[in-house]
């Protein structure tokens, strides 16, 4: 059993069922996905950058990323409807808790000067994103093979019903948030 699905279980359910007066513990708010996006607008004109984008994205999770396409055309942009414009994966389970337990413990400290992480990533709905500037941060990746240094946004879906719940939840998981103005 991954970490902080064990810590979920002994410590943060009793803890949140007990702040938010929950009843049962099935309706104590939980991670159920995240879901790592990565744009790679320079695709239109390389298309072998999506492919890097999602062997890296492969290598950080341990799953298998897939392309995403362009919806619509835009000529602007040079982009035609069908074309591979990034990478996404979605992580659930043993899996989940594994890169979120990476996430906290090795990437983030690794973030040149790091002062937290910014809480008005809440969507409203309980769901949170964090976007990352570069890929180096994961161990994973070594920084002689990369072509291009690019980020990813990282969505952390809850079941929880706002985003006080979701932000207690993280907060308990260790999510290291810069500003704690929420805890008055």
């Amino acid at each position: 059993m991954a970490r902080l699905k064990d810590i979920y279980k002994k410590d943060i359910v009793p803890a949140l069922q007990e702040k938010f007066q929950f009843k049962s513990i099935m309706q104590v708010p939980r991670v159920t996905k995240i879901c790592i996006n990565r744009g790679i607008g320079a695709a239109v004109a390389d298309k072998k950058l999506v492919d890097n984008g999602v062997e890296e994205l492969t290598v950080i999770t341990g799953q298998k990323a897939i392309a995403t396409i362009a919806k619509k055309s835009v000529s602007n942009f040079k982009l035609r409807e069908g074309m591979p414009i990034g990478a996404k994966v979605t992580l659930r389970g043993e899996k989940m808790y594994e890169f979120m337990d990476r996430l906290l413990t090795v990437a983030l400290p690794r973030v040149r000067d790091f002062k937290g992480i910014n809480d008005k990533g809440f969507d409203g709905r309980g769901n949170y994103t964090l976007g990352v500037k570069e890929q180096i941060i994961f161990p994973e990746i070594s920084i002689d093979k990369i072509k291009s240094i690019s980020g990813m946004d990282i969505t952390f879906v809850t079941s929880a019903e706002n985003d006080e719940q979701s932000y207690e939840l993280l907060k308990a998981f260790g999510m290291p948030f810069a500003n704690a103005k929420k805890d008055a």
